[in-house]
């Protein structure tokens, strides 16, 4: 039988290369929900082709023009991030990829978890932000949470087969971005296109920053703790320039296991689509014998401080996690405008973590305020120390 897929983010780097495995396996997948933020053109695209039950377009104001162009179809056409948390809970879905950006992911998530659909989980952020709360969630109603990220998913699939085993540690592997080696005094100037020409990956532009600050990595170390039940100790960074090793995986034997793939999200998103099997696909492989060389080194903590910055925020727990992401967010937002420094970003970062109160037993509600207060004082910081002349 085929599974029934809802894409949250269907228009973005993830959703788009999801809809590129269902097109490679059409007898596996049927697309039940498609959901966009503002780009309108593309989901109707998007609609036309894979005749959803239903689609979201979250900004209100191009709902007629969605409408409009999808009226002589079977397709429900819904708008606001509301709906988005409606639309998930339908009964013909069997599982969600949540490829949203940000903290606008963990609703329709829980959502997504409380109506008991399984998760493909590209959005990190999600349990950044309230990893206790969906991890609960998850465990009450019988759900699985199939991590997308290829680090995750590489972790995901070296554990298969050995979840009865001790797991002594992990590591995370980073491409390094386009800064890898240089000095915090060569970044000062970096400019927006610089930072978003990542060497290996093709993202969305607010992951490919996340990626050149090694934010992205310092979110994945948060996003693994909750979803393999990790110390802080057990998750180690190690920098693989090559990106062929997605993570590693070390048993209390010493052995080590490792996934090795080209760098193509559509691998990880079919096996959160597929798993427990693997289908056939005529997606590009990976020739050891163009690898000469695979290399790793440890990640300069003092040059990239986000990364410190998000190991931080772990060890400290409640909030805290929340506030990171949340300013993180702001962060990334006016360096794309050309409003702050590259560097000036772990600096703001930092700030926001000082001075937002800490809740150590945080409820949803108080990440939900959390979130809203960190982005309040980091606009305010930025107006006040940051914002470049």
């Amino acid at each position: 039988m085929k599974r029934h897929i809802a894409i949250l983010g269907s228009t973005g780097s993830i959703g788009t290369q999801a809809l590129e495995v269902v097109r490679e396996l059409p007898d596996l997948f049927e697309i039940e929900v498609l959901t966009a933020n503002k780009n309108a053109d593309l989901l109707i695209k998007q609609a036309l082709e894979f005749k959803p039950n239903s689609i979201v377009i979250t900004d209100e104001s191009l709902f007629e023009t969605v409408s409009e162009a999808l009226r002589n179809e079977p397709i429900k056409v819904f708008t606001g991030s509301e709906a988005i948390c409606q639309v998930v809970e339908m009964e013909s879905i069997d599982i969600v990829l949540t490829a949203l950006v940000g903290f606008s992911g963990l609703k329709p998530t829980l959502s997504a978890i409380q109506a008991g659909k399984n998760i493909a989980l590209a959005n990190k952020e999600t349990l950044v932000i309230a990893g206790d709360i969906i991890t609960k969630a998850a465990s009450e109603k019988g759900v699985n949470i199939y991590p997308v990220d290829s680090e995750h998913s590489a972790i995901f699939q070296c554990l298969t087969g050995e979840f009865h085993n001790k797991i002594e540690k992990i590591y995370l592997t980073a491409s390094g971005g386009p800064f890898r080696g240089k000095t915090k005094k060569e970044l000062e100037h970096i400019s927006v296109t610089q930072a978003l020409k990542h060497p290996n990956w093709t993202m969305g532009a607010k992951v490919t920053i996340d990626s050149a600050s090694l934010m992205n990595k310092g979110l994945e170390v948060i996003e693994a703790k909750w979803l393999f039940n990790l110390l802080p100790e057990q998750i180690e960074v190690v920098i693989h320039p090559q990106s062929i090793i997605h993570s590693m995986v070390q048993f209390q034997d010493g052995s080590i296991k490792a996934q090795l793939g080209i760098p193509d999200m559509k691998l990880p998103i079919q096996y959160a689509f597929t798993y427990p099997q693997r289908a056939q696909n005529s997606f590009k492989r990976f020739n050891v014998e163009d690898y000469s060389l695979l290399s790793f080194e440890k990640p300069d903590l003092s040059t990239f401080k986000n990364l410190a910055l998000a190991y931080q925020a772990l060890k400290k727990g409640g909030n805290m996690p929340c506030i990171l992401n949340a300013a993180n967010e702001i962060a990334v937002e006016r360096f794309l405008k050309g409003e702050i420094g590259f560097n000036q970003m772990p600096d703001l970062i930092e700030q926001c973590m000082e001075e937002i109160a800490f809740i150590e037993q945080a409820k949803l509600e108080d990440y939900i305020q959390t979130d809203t207060h960190t982005r309040l004082l980091a606009e305010e910081l930025i107006i006040r120390n940051y914002k470049q002349k």
